[in-house]
Formats: C-alpha cells, structure tokens, sequence
C-alpha cells in the first residue's frame, strides 16, 4: 500500500515542484539591500494574495508628478497575524512605507513597514534583510 501512494503522490510533487520555484523569489534576486526608500502615498489597489500582497500606491515625486508604486508585502495570514484588515488597506488610505527599491529602479519596493494616518506603525512581513528600515521624520521620501 505504501508503494502505491508513493508512485501517486511522487509524480503529482514533481509536476507541481516548477510551478512553486518559479512564482518565488528570494529578495536579493529582485530588491537592493543598499535601497532603503520611504514613500507616502495613498493606497489605489490592495492584491491580498499568496505568496506575496501587494499594496498598490500613488505618490508624488519631487517635481509633483503622480508615481505608481507597488509594494511587496508578506502573506495575508501574516499581515492579519500582524494587525492588518482589509479595511486598512482599502483604497484611499493614506500611508507611509518604508522598504528596499527593486535593483532594476523600478517603482517596486519590498514592504518593511506601514505607517498609517493616525501613527500605527505595522510590520509588513517582507522578505528584507533584517531589521526593515526605519521612516527618518523630516527625511525626504520619493
């Protein structure tokens, strides 16, 4: 009987195997350690999916131009396990995320933390290396 299982449940792992290293990335392959951006914006779009959310935000930039970000972020069970709802994530919320920039200088960052409107500060669950930045008050942000 054991047999059996095993010449199932072999194949079915090895045809799925593919599928799961290709939609995973490690953060080196993807986000720069030597990046650390700050970015306030207000939430457009939140993709509560695995293995990643994805927060989508509109900042200004320097010359006041509207930028899109995405912001990678851990697992939705994390964000719950970390204080997150949907509602705080909903569309029109104002926040401020500090993270790592893509190495290709995409508008792309590794989610560290999420500061809200009313001073809440949660951890975003990113894959980062270590303690996530930290958002300077007073420093500039992109």
């Amino acid at each position: 009987m054991n047999q059996l299982r095993l010449r199932i449940l072999l194949p079915t792992l090895l045809l799925t195997l593919p599928a799961s290293v290709a939609a995973h990335h490690s953060f080196t392959a993807q986000f720069d350690a030597n990046k650390p951006v700050t970015v306030r914006g207000t939430v457009t779009k939140m993709d509560w999916i695995n293995p990643h959310s994805w927060i989508h935000l509109e900042s200004k930039d320097a010359d006041g131009r509207t930028v899109t970000w995405m912001v990678e972020l851990g697992t939705p069970n994390v964000l719950v396990r970390r204080g997150f709802t949907k509602k705080s994530l909903e569309a029109g919320a104002e926040i401020v995320v500090s993270g790592y920039q893509a190495k290709n200088g995409e508008n792309k960052m590794n989610g560290g933390y999420v500061t809200f409107k009313d001073g809440t500060r949660l951890f975003a669950g990113g894959s980062g290396p270590g303690e996530a930045p930290t958002p300077v008050p007073g420093a500039p942000q992109k």
